[in-house]
C-alpha cells in the first residue's frame, strides 16, 4: 500500500490566536491517527509561481488514514478551533 502525504501551504494568516489554538489540538490529533510530521515552516526556496509562505508536509501510511484522521473528532475540534484564522490550501496526495 502506498504512502499518503497531507501537504498545507499557508496563505495567509488572520489570527495567529486561532492558528496557535489549531496547532495545540491538531498536532496530537494528527499524530494520533499515525501521522508523521516530515517537514513545516517556510519555505526555504520558491520557484515558478511558488510563494515563500509556510508549509506543512505529513506522511501517512495511506490514503485511507490521512483521511481517517483528517474527519477524526479530534482534528475536528483543531478545524474549530482555527475558525477562519488563517487562508490555505490542503490536500492528500497519494505516494507513488
Amino acid at each position: 500500500m502506498a504512502k499518503a502525504y497531507w501537504i498545507a501551504a499557508y496563505h495567509s494568516v488572520t489570527d495567529t490566536d486561532k492558528l496557535a489554538a489549531y496547532a495545540k489540538l491538531a498536532g496530537p490529533a494528527i499524530e494520533a491517527g499515525g501521522g508523521r510530521f516530515l517537514a513545516r515552516g517556510q519555505a526555504a526556496k520558491a520557484y515558478e509561481a511558488g510563494l515563500l509562505q509556510r508549509t506543512v508536509l505529513i506522511e501517512f501510511d495511506s490514503v485511507a488514514a490521512a483521511e481517517k484522521t483528517h474527519d477524526s473528532p479530534g482534528y475536528k475540534a483543531a478545524l474549530a478551533a482555527l475558525d477562519g484564522g488563517c487562508i490555505r490550501d490542503m490536500r492528500i496526495v497519494e505516494g507513488v
